[in-house]
């Protein structure tokens, strides 16, 4: 194996072919010459079964997966934890406003429902996304989530930490408190909104174990599949909110929270039932909400998220 590069190397003269990850599986018919020219039967055991499977298993989905541009993506059996594709599922990313399905867990673990909050100075001035919020407008803890969780309110976002936690600062290290326990050991928030900046990061694999968990929430399920709704201050003041999820007017009622910010690009992470399963998925960084949709389509509903991935239990089961 001399000619080949060092991680092939170490990767092959260590590993059989089922244990490759993919990248490793995805060698050049000029490495295979080589890997056979020099390592002859042994070698050629390891390998006849993996490359007559992935052969056959990629036949329907080298052409789709093509078109599938983000920069990171998982698709995972919630009732397994197996994954059904992946792609970078590991890599540190922004996430933009999937931070809010932390926001929003961590207020149904700490706030009541029915509690009202006063709208602060800060929360008013926090960059938009937001619903436009006075300062001294009250509503309830329930309204804030749904303008949080459907509009993506930034706004919302902060009078909810606030309320939790006295001041976003506080709220955060709750945040990342709960991330430690849930075992997302790629993800660090710095704020309750998603909005940019240093040191902000989580992985498609995080993101969907957060997902997941957060699918034990009654409230969090109801409000994602929710398509639009009214919200009022104790004034009376109303607001209208439409979901940001277009998902959830297809066929399947796909779940989920989106996200975007200039650096972290289009994010979604999203639940669907499929026959006997039960899918979680996330993509981060793709370039437009359009092709977000497309892709989401095609690694769930269209089904091309049955190919490839590495047969690991993101969920530690």
């Amino acid at each position: 194996m001399g000619n080949l590069p060092g991680w092939k190397r170490e990767i092959w003269s260590n590993k059989t072919f089922g244990e490759l990850p993919f990248e490793a599986k995805m060698v050049t018919f000029q490495d295979l010459a080589a890997l056979l020219k020099q390592n002859g039967k042994i070698l050629l055991r390891t390998l006849t079964f993996g490359l007559l499977f992935l052969l056959v298993a990629n036949l329907g989905s080298s052409s789709c997966l093509a078109y599938l541009d983000f920069r990171a993506a998982l698709v995972m059996d919630n009732n397994t934890g197996r994954i059904m594709y992946c792609k970078n599922p590991d890599l540190r990313l922004p996430p933009a406003s999937t931070t809010k399905l932390m926001t929003a867990i961590l207020v149904l673990e700490k706030a009541e429902l029915s509690k009202v909050v006063r709208i602060s100075k800060r929360a008013v001035r926090v960059r938009p996304v937001k619903i436009g919020f006075q300062e001294g407008d009250k509503l309830k803890v329930e309204d804030l989530l749904y303008a949080a969780l459907l509009k993506s309110a930034n706004d919302a976002a902060v009078a909810l930490a606030e309320t939790v936690a006295g001041t976003e600062k506080h709220f955060v290290e709750l945040m990342n408190k709960k991330a430690y326990f849930l075992g997302l050991k790629n993800t660090k928030f710095i704020n309750a909104t998603g909005l940019p900046g240093p040191g902000q990061y989580t992985t498609a694999a995080d993101l969907s174990k957060l997902m997941s968990y957060a699918l034990n929430y009654p409230k969090i399920r109801e409000i994602m599949e929710t398509p639009e709704a009214k919200i009022h201050t104790v004034e009376g003041k109303v607001f209208f909110l439409r979901t940001t999820n277009r998902l959830l007017e297809s066929h399947e009622k796909v779940i989920g929270k989106t996200g975007f910010t200039n650096r972290a690009k289009h994010c979604f992470v999203g639940a669907l039932k499929k026959g006997t399963k039960n899918i979680i998925f996330a993509i981060l960084g793709s370039e437009n909400r359009k092709n977000l949709w497309l892709e989401a389509k095609r690694l769930t509903i269209s089904g091309y998220g049955n190919q490839g991935g590495r047969a690991k239990d993101y969920l530690g089961r």
